[in-house]
């Protein structure tokens, strides 16, 4: 089973619009996949299950656990000031050091509202993986100007659809 992480904690977020995109994608492929939205993360696990607090708290741990027990991933991650989210990077710094990820393997989606497509945060967020022993795929679709290539909650953008369904092969195949 593929986990599909939504990169941000924001409410009704286009990650979220995307990543169950990218569910159905996978479905039409034979795949099963869960999503994992950050916005359901306790909202003080920074303080009650980080450091010192690690395994205090029981909401943390069952996201942690279910990370875990992953073996493949899809992080569909917006770009934020130029980068990812800091809840990501907060969630990602709570997982065990360096098991959770290493030799595990994912893909990254990049989302923009601007020209960029997340193309940034995609970069450090690989640099943050390879540390951590993640293999990342190399195909990572940069979807800019997000909201100009959606219509009714779904993507318009046909290249971006056929991104999204060439990695999910390269994935199940990775």
């Amino acid at each position: 089973m593929i986990k599909i992480i939504v990169g941000t904690n924001r409410k009704n977020s286009v990650s979220k619009t995307i990543a169950t995109l990218y569910q159905s994608i996978l479905q039409e492929k034979g795949m099963e996949s869960e999503i994992l939205e950050l916005e359901n993360l306790p909202a003080d696990f920074v303080s009650s299950a980080l450091y010192e607090n690690n395994g205090k708290n029981p909401g943390y741990n069952e996201f942690h656990d279910r990370v875990e027990a992953g073996k493949k991933f899809v992080f569909i991650v917006p770009e934020y000031n130029g980068s990812f989210p800091g809840v990501l990077k907060t969630f990602i710094d709570g997982m065990t050091y360096p098991n959770t990820f290493r030799n595990k393997k994912c893909a990254l989606v990049g989302i923009s509202s601007g020209i960029g497509g997340g193309g940034i945060a995609l970069s450090h967020l690989t640099d943050i993986f390879h540390y951590l022993g993640m293999h990342v795929l190399a195909l990572k679709p940069k979807l800019a100007k997000i909201e100009q290539n959606m219509s009714d909650n779904l993507l318009t953008n046909r290249l971006y659809i056929e991104l999204l369904h060439t990695q999910a092969d390269m994935l199940l195949e990775f």
